[in-house]
């Protein structure tokens, strides 16, 4: 109950900074702007608007990297339009991991409902962050910082994510250098690797060139 409680601690502290009305369920049919998308009126706003039911079930970690991510972000959740929060929900079978990735837009708070894993983070001067996180615990991830968690326990792990956004963008390291069309020689001079590594993971993650 406890670390329920944490989890919900920031979403409020984090929501501060929301307008002055009480809330602005995003009107997807206009325009996004600047701070985020027009309002719906109020007579098109029902209760359902504030429930999402998207995260009740575990996500297939048959992937690469034997994990999974579900996240409530103000694309699928309209009400957090304006509110400066998200939630997300990862589950990372034995072994499994979230690579190395960044969100440009938010600070993200991960707390472990289920397993054992090791987290860590990169700060701007590269100094590396790394601890074993347990069953109830949190860890913080400023916004902008290269961050990562392995499954180190022996069962599935279950984390609930929250975010000081509603929408933190995502860019995963692996995919920003493997997964686009930049020419494979430059690829190999910017990472130091040889050509046979460089297309084997353009193979893996869906890159050309």
């Amino acid at each position: 109950m406890l670390h329920i409680l944490a989890l919900f601690s920031f979403l409020l502290i984090s929501s501060s900074h929301a307008a002055l009305q009480d809330f602005c369920v995003a009107d997807f049919t206009a325009p996004q702007g600047p701070t985020g998308y027009s309002c719906r009126t109020p007579a098109e706003v029902t209760a359902d608007d504030f429930v999402y039911s998207g995260l009740r079930q575990p996500g297939n970690t048959s992937s690469i990297f034997n994990a999974s991510i579900n996240s409530a972000s103000v694309h699928k959740f309209p009400v957090l339009n304006g509110l400066g929060v998200s939630v997300a929900r990862a589950d990372v079978a034995p072994g499994g991991v979230l690579p190395l990735h960044t969100h440009p837009g938010a600070t993200e708070i991960i707390l472990v409902a289920r397993g054992a894993v090791t987290a860590g983070l990169i700060s701007s001067d590269n100094t590396v962050y790394v601890k074993t996180v347990e069953e109830g615990d949190i860890m913080v991830f400023p916004q902008g910082l290269l961050h990562f968690l392995v499954n180190t326990g022996g069962t599935e792990a279950l984390i609930w994510v929250s975010f000081s956004s509603p929408s933190p963008g995502l860019q995963v390291l692996n995919t920003a250098l493997f997964g686009n069309n930049l020419d494979s020689d430059l690829l190999e001079k910017i990472t130091l690797l040889g050509d046979d590594e460089v297309q084997r993971l353009k193979g893996i993650f869906g890159g050309t060139g």
